[in-house]
């Protein structure tokens, strides 16, 4: 039985081989013309690519020539408007350099200081109106705000502005002088005031940094930074309610340092200061108002704050941030989640907290 199996195997081998070869050739010619299928669509696919990134290419070419020149038009004429304006101001003041040193470094920032924060007063004061309250970052703080702790911030905050801001300008004034280009009835071109605005914000928030980690010092914190964290829930005019040598040290210096070492036209120096001013009445406000970098993070500081010594910045990007470790980040993530969920509703997963803190790390920028 078992001669005749290999029998019938031999008789049937060439067949079965026959038919093997025949399926492989069969096989290798499907292969290949998959394969010449597939470079054919290949090709197609990239003609196609081609022909599209061409065309929005040439469009986008097209629009961005037009756009730069609107753009240059409109430049050209507010450029034209500002400079003519700066003249008027300075032939009103009969180019009196220490007038002109006190309207752009001292009269119009103070303006734009408190203009944006009697705005926030009015809504701290009366809870209206509620496009503004709604978005309270601490709910049922300052609801309202404490009228007798408010006063004493006011005057705290004019204080500091009339009895040291002030006399800090004097010796700014003579270092601007002395470059010869603050008061030139010629305006610097915009991409200069870009580039000062670029520089003036790194070297503040440098100084900043470290000036503020300083006064977290036990020793420092206690008769010095103390005063300003007694704000748990802070306001817009709690960002210069300090200890006066708080506020030259970390408020003030900082601000006045990059000018000074530009030696930046009044204009730049009207810009910057009023920027500066408002900023960190921003990160004050208590508020997280839509279209504006999220104060949240510098809210729980103020909050809860747990005395850290000094350390240099873990990287570069913290910098540019008010984000010393002076809070447990799991304990900022909490508060961002139940402050955005007063239900009380507890989140479902850890890393929903982590989520929370790295968006506000991304918006808040002081």
């Amino acid at each position: 039985m078992y001669f005749s199996f290999l029998k019938h195997r031999k008789r049937s081998t060439p067949k079965r081989l026959a038919i093997i070869s025949k399926m492989k050739r069969d096989s290798g010619y499907s292969t290949m013309a998959a394969h010449r299928e597939q470079e054919e669509k290949l090709w197609v696919a990239l003609k196609m690519s081609a022909l599209v990134l061409g065309s929005g290419l040439l469009i986008f070419t097209a629009l961005m020539n037009s756009v730069s020149w609107y753009v240059q038009k409109i430049w050209e004429t507010s450029g034209y408007f500002w400079q003519t304006t700066w003249l008027k101001l300075y032939y009103l003041l009969e180019g009196r350099e220490w007038s002109l040193f006190l309207f752009g470094a001292a009269l119009v920032p103070s303006l734009a200081f408190w203009c944006f924060n009697g705005i926030l007063l009015v809504a701290d004061v009366t809870g209206k109106p509620t496009f503004i309250t709604r978005y309270r970052i601490q709910l049922g703080k300052n609801d309202p705000v404490d009228t007798q702790k408010l006063r004493q911030a006011i005057y705290t905050a004019l204080f500091n502005q009339f009895f040291v801001s002030f006399p800090m300008l004097v010796p700014m004034f003579y270092v601007m002088k002395w470059w010869g280009n603050t008061f030139s009835k010629e305006l610097p071109t915009f991409q200069w005031f870009l580039v000062d605005l670029s520089i003036f914000t790194l070297i503040e928030e440098i100084l900043f940094y470290y000036s503020h980690r300083l006064v977290h010092l036990p020793f420092l914190y206690k008769h010095i930074h103390k005063k300003h964290h007694e704000w748990t829930a802070p306001i817009g005019v709690v960002s210069i309610y300090a200890h006066p040598l708080e506020h030259i040290l970390s408020n003030t210096l900082p601000v006045m340092t990059g000018p000074m070492l530009m030696g930046s036209h009044m204009v730049s120096i009207t810009a910057w200061f009023s920027l500066a001013l408002v900023t960190t009445s921003i990160s004050h406000c208590g508020y997280h108002l839509p279209f504006l970098p999220s104060p949240e993070f510098h809210d729980f500081h103020h909050l809860k704050y747990v005395p850290a010594s000094i350390s240099p910045p873990s990287c570069a990007l913290s910098l540019l941030v008010d984000r010393a470790p002076f809070c447990e980040s799991s304990d900022f993530a909490s508060f961002t989640y139940k402050q955005r969920n007063p239900s009380g509703a507890p989140h479902s997963t850890p890393e929903c907290c982590q989520v929370l803190e790295q968006l506000n790390r991304a918006l808040v920028f002081r």
